[in-house]
């Protein structure tokens, strides 16, 4: 190992960055305007300074090693540090300006994103924010968009995509609901409960049989595809609905039920066009949301 680690190149964890964050190297090489060569030789650069295997091959395609996973996560943050840094040392974050379309879930849009808004008001106050409260993802596509907080991957290959973190959700309910119709003990008692629906119920039946849960559609006599308004039938008293964690606290009038049951696992990732590389108003909010996103409690 090279004994002095400390010393590598950032040229090198860019590459390695760009490379964990695409799966390949000619997708990474595309994003930072390299050729697939010089790419390979700048993170063939880094573990050879490190004394680390940060890469495997996996058919076409590479995957993180133990040791790439683990430095992964400090070299996002030294990358938003760094960022951070260039843009306060030359003032350019209060002269950015011009519009930034945010794309997320109702629920997102309503009761996460305005905390994350207001640091942004503080970094770049001539910036003009427009959140457009939605789940489709060819917003992005369409350019009715610029950055997509979405709870799967999307696919399309002119799209930047970063997990930011895994949350966590349980059902709740209204204590008035429960005081009235007594709290479940079991998976079995919940068949003669009510459900408050987000949308399609069948879909919704998908993901909860595997969870043991003895419901059907009966269960689910009312609901919205809007999850502001599905959220606020569950608040007032109308069933038991899933929800993230971090939400459901925040409503003393919320009970989580069967604490035991195992949390529904999300994923939450920021998806962006390419051009995340070239403009600063869109890195900026993309890097603000990344780290706002991936520490929220």
């Amino acid at each position: 190992m090279n004994d002095r680690p400390d010393r590598f190149d950032w040229n090198h964890v860019r590459a390695f960055l760009a490379t964990a964050e695409e799966g390949s190297l000619s997708a990474a090489a595309r994003v930072l305007g390299l050729t697939q060569p010089t790419l390979g030789r700048q993170v063939a650069a880094l573990e050879d300074d490190l004394g680390l295997l940060l890469f495997e091959r996996i058919g076409r395609s590479l995957q993180l090693t133990g040791a790439g996973r683990e430095l992964l996560a400090h070299v996002r943050a030294m990358g938003e540090a760094a960022n951070r840094v260039a843009l306060a040392a030359a003032g350019q974050s209060q002269a950015i300006e011009g519009r930034v379309r945010i794309t997320a879930s109702e629920g997102m849009s309503a009761y996460v994103l305005p905390a994350a808004l207001k640091r942004l008001r503080e970094a770049a106050p001539r910036l003009e924010i427009d959140v457009v409260a939605a789940d489709d993802i060819r917003d992005l596509m369409r350019r009715e968009a610029d950055i997509a907080i979405r709870h799967v991957r999307p696919e399309q290959p002119d799209l930047v995509a970063r997990l930011v973190r895994e949350a966590e959700a349980h059902f709740y309910a209204a204590r008035s609901y429960l005081d009235a119709r007594g709290r479940p003990q079991s998976l079995a008692d919940l068949a003669r409960h009510d459900f408050v629906g987000f949308g399609d119920n069948e879909r919704m039946l998908d993901y909860l049989k595997p969870l043991g849960m003895p419901l059907t559609t009966a269960n689910f006599r009312i609901g919205s595809e809007n999850g502001i308004v599905a959220w606020e039938l569950a608040r007032q008293g109308f069933g038991i609905a899933p929800m993230w964690d971090e939400l459901a606290r925040r409503d003393p009038g919320m009970e989580r039920i069967l604490p035991e049951l195992p949390p529904i696992v999300f994923p939450i990732w920021l998806a962006t066009h390419r051009e995340l590389h070239t403009s600063r108003r869109i890195r900026l909010v993309f890097d603000l949301l990344a780290d706002f996103l991936g520490q929220a409690t």
